[in-house]
């Protein structure tokens, strides 16, 4: 009861300081632009133009940073006029989404809050607190503090959560309900995969159209602290991405992560699983009005447990994976409507990782910021029962 007393406290108090500060949504109210100058052809999904603004520590290059800090005196000290608050709410009507040809009320399906913004010239910060994420409190994803431009270039740093995909597809960025499977995927006990982790990140653009990101994480997601420790072994794991933009209307990248793991389970035996995973991307945008993303990524496990309650061990886990995305919206950034397919596939070794699917999804902007959703996902996974998953709903942002 009391945890559940301090939540309602902590939403009340959002909700007053979002009112108060009128910075909803925050960013586009803050320099008074259009939700169109940085996504397209709806919220979350960004256009490089928003990719640019969110590299360069959600500033404009072309605005003085100071009329956004109060005059106090002390020349080193950035106080924000206004906290940037803004929040997240969608909700969806769901059938035979868990195969078991049920209608579901699924709203609110989540529930977020949402701050970021620029500290000084150079330092940034973003976060976002799950209020409710299919009727569970799951607390901050993504928190970070980012240093822009260090040393005058292109190099930034990050410190703090983030997704092991970012600087691939971003999944908190997609139009469709639908995930991307290629990155979510369980492998036996293995506490790794694409999603969310701690550590840091740098990433260096050069001016031939060249992306290098290096990542150093812990491993193991990003759950609960043990006596204040949230690594769950000594293991670091490394990630690097180099990309190549060609033109203004093809990107193409590759990638590799390396890293160890302890895996424990519930008999207390310990093994050590040596991961491989490497991949490639692509996404090519001939206009405006199309866009096409694409991933492939084989993973390697040395050996994982089965499951948490078993002993049995399979060794030499391979896992294939692709995502396919396309997007089409007739007018660009200035659709009021959108059309879009995306296709997963994964095969592993460890059967239950096995996943295939093609998705419909179809949008409608009823504001810039409220957006009409259908989705219609056929899972073919096993091809002798196949799943018709069912979808309508809205999301918003304010």
């Amino acid at each position: 009861m009391k945890r559940i007393l301090q939540l309602l406290t902590l939403f009340s108090i959002s909700i007053f300081l979002a009112e108060q500060i009128q910075a909803i949504p925050s960013f586009a109210r803050k320099y008074r632009l259009s939700c169109t100058t940085c996504h397209a052809p709806s919220a979350p999904m960004l256009k490089p133009y928003g990719d640019d603004f969110a590299a360069n520590g959600f500033r404009l290059e072309d605005q003085q940073s100071p009329r956004y800090y109060t005059e106090t005196g002390d020349t080193k000290l950035s106080l924000l006029r206004e906290v940037p608050v803004a929040m997240r709410l969608e909700g969806f009507v769901n059938y035979n989404l868990a195969g078991n040809e049920k209608a579901d009320f699924a709203s609110p399906y989540l529930m977020k809050l949402m701050s970021g913004g620029e500290l000084s010239d150079n330092l940034s910060y973003y976060f976002y607190f799950f209020f409710s994420e299919r009727g569970e409190v799951a607390g901050v994803e993504d928190a970070f503090l980012m240093y822009n431009n260090l040393f005058n270039i292109d190099f930034d740093i990050y410190l703090g959560q983030f997704q092991v995909s970012d600087p691939l597809f971003k999944r908190e960025l997609r139009l469709s309900l639908e995930d991307y499977r290629v990155y979510t995927s369980q492998i036996g006990t293995s506490g790794i995969n694409m999603t969310y982790d701690k550590g840091l990140m740098m990433t260096l653009g050069l001016a031939s159209g060249t992306g290098i990101t290096v990542e150093i994480v812990n491993g193991d997601g990003i759950g609960e602290a043990n006596n204040r420790v949230f690594d769950n072994d000594k293991y670091k794991n490394v990630v690097a991405r180099i990309s190549q933009d060609l033109g203004d209307i093809l990107n193409i990248g590759t990638f590799v992560y390396a890293g160890k793991e302890v895996l424990i389970n519930e008999a207390a035996s310990n093994i050590t699983n040596k991961l491989a995973l490497w991949g490639a991307d692509i996404s090519f945008t001939p206009s405006d009005k199309l866009k096409l993303n694409a991933q492939y990524l084989n993973r390697n496990d040395s050996e994982v447990f089965y499951s948490m309650n078993s002993s049995d061990k399979i060794a030499d886990v391979n896992t294939d994976g692709c995502m396919v995305e396309l997007i089409f919206s007739p007018r660009g950034d200035q659709s009021d409507w959108y059309l879009l397919g995306l296709y997963n596939w994964v095969e592993s070794d460890f059967d239950p990782a096995d996943y295939q699917s093609a998705t419909f999804h179809a949008g409608y902007l009823l504001r810039r910021n409220v957006r009409l959703a259908a989705e219609y996902t056929l899972d073919f996974t096993q091809s002798d029962n196949l799943v018709n998953k069912y979808s309508i709903g809205f999301i918003s942002a304010f």
